[in-house]
């Protein structure tokens, strides 16, 4: 079994080539993977992400890196639709649930115009690869295989990473390897564990 630091390292490697950026080898089909990861491990990988957004070197390989945390895209999109001050009086008197799915209408998570899809799509240019980061953070609020399947509707131009604390076995989704998410078959494993 490799270590986190190998698998980093590896994923590191993947990306820099002109191969996984261009999505060949996978029967030109769109590039859609998971990197999972122990949870415990969250810290860490933060940490490599971001030491690898700040890198000048991505560029010099002739692509742009676009990290999204998900957590934090949601507070900008509830900030911009001018309700995030409204959603804690509303937990007070309707309760968590309640709010979670007021928060997952506003921000059409099961719509084909979901604004966290949008806004993806919209600021994610050619030439990229996209980070999906927070996953954690805003579970369970948004399910990982439900912004994979929106994303994977309309955004094809370049390959996509989920950082996923917990197990993809190529099927399922196992949130911090307690809680199983719905069945998702259209990412591949990025790095094996």
């Amino acid at each position: 079994m490799k270590s986190l630091e190998e698998r980093l390292d590896i994923l590191e490697e993947k990306i820099r080539t002109e191969s996984f950026r261009k999505n060949t080898g996978l029967g030109n089909e769109v590039g859609y993977y998971v990197f999972d990861y122990e949870p415990q491990q969250e810290l860490i990988v933060r940490s490599r992400i971001k030491d690898l957004a700040s890198s000048n070197t991505i560029l010099k390989f002739g692509y742009q890196l676009i990290i999204y945390d998900l957590y934090e895209l949601i507070l900008q999109l509830l900030i911009e639709e001018d309700v995030l001050e409204d959603l804690n009086e509303l937990e007070e008197e309707e309760g968590t649930s309640y709010v979670f799915a007021a928060i997952a209408d506003t921000l059409r998570f099961d719509s084909e115009d979901s604004l966290i899809v949008c806004y993806i799509k919209k600021h994610t240019i050619d030439e990229s690869v996209v980070f999906l980061t927070g996953v954690g953070k805003c579970f369970p609020i948004l399910r990982s295989h439900k912004i994979l399947n929106n994303l994977h509707q309309v955004m094809d131009h370049c390959p996509v990473v989920l950082f996923y604390p917990g197990k993809y076995n190529g099927n399922s989704l196992n949130i911090f390897n307690e809680m199983k998410e719905d069945n998702y078959y259209r990412a591949f494993p990025i790095v094996e564990r």
